[in-house]
């Protein structure tokens, strides 16, 4: 712990990463603030447990004793624009400015850490690894990329344990910050071009982050990657998949009563009958690879069979939002080409022979530009498309680039470009089968007022 500083403000503390960093220097007895551009449900937990934030930049909005420049550090995200004001007064004034990789990775130089990498994947797979550990003998902190919907907060803290797991953020090269005692990769699909420039780089950049783990651990990947790990001596490498020329996989995986079983198997035993909480096919890969994590650190096998059926998920991870007898609706975080071909296939095999409808909120200029053909692809999997408008977040429109460059390419029939002011006009009345929202923008706003819609529809 940095005890140079007694104060901490985060620029940015609404973010699901940086939310869970500011809750921890606050319960170790730090005095915490920050700002955001808006207040959400994360940004009331912050204030609920004494956290003071400000929704404006105003550097008047700063309270007093965090203008302190020797007792004040000051946590940033990218997202964060180099014009901020009050980003602009803390430089003025030579503050101590570091980003929330950076003072993640000083967490992960102090501990044993676990770390999960991926384009997608990663948040489910580290909040199950945290699941299984925090519940085990074993125990763990844990700084989660989503909420658990087992303890309905992104942040698990262990009085016990030197473990913490942490999801290994790829953007802005976040993860080359971190220290792994062990890490996973999930997968490697090409993303954030606009921060890499290219697939060559993006994959080195994947490479390197494997020559961060500490002799005496290990790196778990995918068997479906191809990456040339460059590992430093006395770390072990594994793979995990679902065949058995991985060294973690499932076998024998069935289905029953709208419950996936299957058999988990390691280097040197067989785990029978494993019960997925959350019941959907995408899950076996992911539930394999935390639970190699927790069995190579000491994890039992009946712990692992308990944490694995008591697994309830993530927020906005497969969100089952309403179901009655005619129609189930369901929010989804999927917003790259390969998590949503992956998600929709999962809920094929979830609701079979069923009339899949998916509202699609792009994330990114700059993604969509890169990938819209491999998006146009994975929507036209669907049964019925609504395509909202793209969601910028930190970026700046670019000409030329639109939802309609993804729907042209759509190859169903049944596809329509909205905005989000007039979507739940167009679903009033609407015959809708199993509804699905997909976006990492600001979809999951509307999730209440589209169950609010399909109630009344009833």
């Amino acid at each position: 712990m940095n005890t140079k500083f007694s104060h901490y403000y985060f620029l940015g503390i609404g973010g699901i990463g940086m939310s869970a960093i500011a809750r921890y220097y606050n319960t170790k007895g730090y005095t915490v603030a920050g700002y955001d551009r808006v207040q959400t449900k994360l940004t009331d937990d912050l204030a609920a447990v004494g956290i003071q934030i400000t929704f404006e930049e105003s550097v008047s909005t700063i309270p007093k004793s965090f203008l302190e420049r020797k007792t004040t550090l000051v946590v940033i995200t990218p997202a964060v624009p180099e014009n901020h004001k009050q980003l602009v007064y803390f430089r003025e004034n030579d503050f101590k400015i570091i980003k929330r990789s950076e003072i993640l990775g000083e967490i992960t130089r102090r501990s044993k850490a676990i770390c999960i990498a991926g384009t997608h994947g990663k948040t489910t797979t580290s909040t199950m690894t945290a699941h299984l550990m925090y519940g085990s003998h074993v125990e763990c902190s844990a700084f989660l990329g989503g909420i658990s919907n087992n303890y309905r907060t992104n942040l698990l803290l262990s009085g016990q344990s030197n473990y913490v797991v942490v999801e290994a953020d790829e953007y802005d090269r976040s993860f080359h910050r971190l220290t792994p005692f062990m890490a996973v990769i999930t997968s490697m699909d090409p993303d954030h071009l606009d921060i890499y420039g290219s697939i060559e780089a993006f994959v080195e950049s994947f490479e390197y982050f494997t020559s961060l783990i500490s002799p005496g651990g290990a790196l778990i990947v995918n068997k479906k990657i191809a990456i040339q790990a460059k590992l430093q001596k006395a770390v072990k490498h594994y793979t995990y998949g679902l065949d058995a020329s991985a060294d973690f996989y499932a076998d024998n995986i069935r289905s029953e009563n709208g419950k996936i079983i299957f058999d988990f198997v390691t280097p040197t035993e067989k785990i029978h009958n494993v019960r997925l909480g959350v019941p959907v096919m995408i899950n076996v890969e992911n539930g394999v690879a935390a639970m190699a994590l927790a069995w190579l650190n000491g994890v039992t096998k009946e712990e692992l069979l308990t944490g694995m059926s008591t697994f309830s998920g993530i927020y906005r991870r497969f969100d089952l939002v309403y179901q009655d007898d005619k129609v189930v609706f369901m929010d989804d975080y999927a917003h790259h080409p390969n998590e949503l071909k992956a998600s929709i296939s999962s809920i094929r095999q979830l609701f079979k022979g069923r009339k899949i409808t998916g509202i699609f909120q792009p994330h990114l200029y700059t993604r969509t530009r890169d990938f819209a053909p491999e998006f146009a692809e994975a929507l036209s999997s669907l049964d019925e498309l609504i395509l909202l408008d793209i969601y910028p977040a930190r970026e700046l429109p670019i000409e030329g680039v639109t939802s309609e460059i993804i729907l042209k390419d759509v190859t169903i029939q049944n596809k329509t470009l909205t905005n989000k002011e007039n979507l739940l006009t167009l679903l009033v009345g609407k015959e809708l089968d199993v509804l699905v929202t997909f976006g990492a923008g600001d979809i999951d706003k509307l999730v209440p007022e589209i169950k609010k819609v399909l109630k009344k529809n009833r």
